[in-house]
């Protein structure tokens, strides 16, 4: 994988940094988090914040989810310190996953 973007956020001390195999318009990416003041050792169950999931709209896919009894742990809405929309889910196991807005859609 290669890094396709990194986007550090000064107010809120952290940076996203996405990586895949090929253009974000037609590839799965991950994105990953680094928060810049972690006072607290990592370790098995804190190691990572959270897994990511690139959607077209946010506000259907979790109109979706809702439909399928999917928990929503935060509704969808901009980020705190920028315009993208996300939201989180709650997998089976308690794991939250976020759903985030495609940015080709926010480039538009």
């Amino acid at each position: 994988m290669k890094v396709l973007r990194r986007t550090d956020y000064p107010d809120g001390k952290f940076t996203n940094t996405f990586i895949g195999y090929g253009l974000e318009e037609d590839s799965p990416i991950l994105e990953l988090t680094h928060n810049w003041e972690q006072e607290s050792a990592l370790d098995l169950g804190n190691a990572w914040g959270h897994i990511c999931i690139e959607v077209p709209d946010v506000y259907a896919t979790c109109k979706d989810f809702e439909s399928e009894d999917v928990t929503i742990s935060t509704t969808p809405g901009p980020i705190k310190h920028g315009t993208r929309v996300i939201a989180f889910i709650v997998d089976p196991d308690g794991y939250k996953v976020e759903q985030n807005e495609s940015i080709t859609k926010s480039l538009n």
